[in-house]
């Protein structure tokens, strides 16, 4: 009898060992934070390059469907609806230069948010250059294909 409590005993303590142990938890998804930045700042050159090349379609695919333009004037919600003022800004034949100062990736690699500046130059009224200089901020997100669009736009002019 004896002999059967302590066996009870010691398959209770293996009982309540194992029970008392954590999960093992889930492997860290792996950094790519690097290759997420150089992604992005190539993005940014193809965004200066399609609009040169003034490719309405081109530069629109770098939006996310449910974007966010924000300007002075107020928000613009949805791809379609960047449209138009995307469209405005090619066909102003403008040249546009763009710095990336900065690209912050999130650690879950599903975000990230660039900034720098813009420098647009077109002509005024009389035909002579123009310059006039902004500072932007693009939120970008991960799509499932791995791809990288960008979820808000804004930017302000510096003075």
């Amino acid at each position: 009898m004896r002999r059967h409590i302590f066996l009870s005993l010691v398959a209770a303590a293996f009982v309540s060992a194992g029970c008392a142990q954590k999960p093992a938890e889930p492997a860290a998804p792996p950094d790519t934070r690097a290759a997420d930045e150089a992604a992005i700042r190539a993005a940014d050159q193809d965004f200066v390059k399609c609009a040169e090349a003034k490719d309405l379609d081109k530069c629109m695919s770098l939006y996310a469907d449910d974007a966010v333009l924000l300007e002075s004037s107020g928000a613009t919600i949805g791809k379609e609806n960047i449209r138009k003022p995307i469209q405005g800004l090619l066909n102003a034949g403008l040249q546009i230069t763009v710095t990336t100062t900065s690209v912050l990736v999130s650690r879950s690699g599903d975000l990230a948010i660039d900034q720098g500046t813009v420098q647009v130059t077109g002509k005024d009224k009389a035909g002579k250059p123009q310059t006039s200089t902004s500072q932007y901020a693009l939120t970008w997100k991960k799509m499932p294909d791995g791809s990288w669009k960008i979820a808000a736009d804004t930017s302000a002019p510096l003075k």
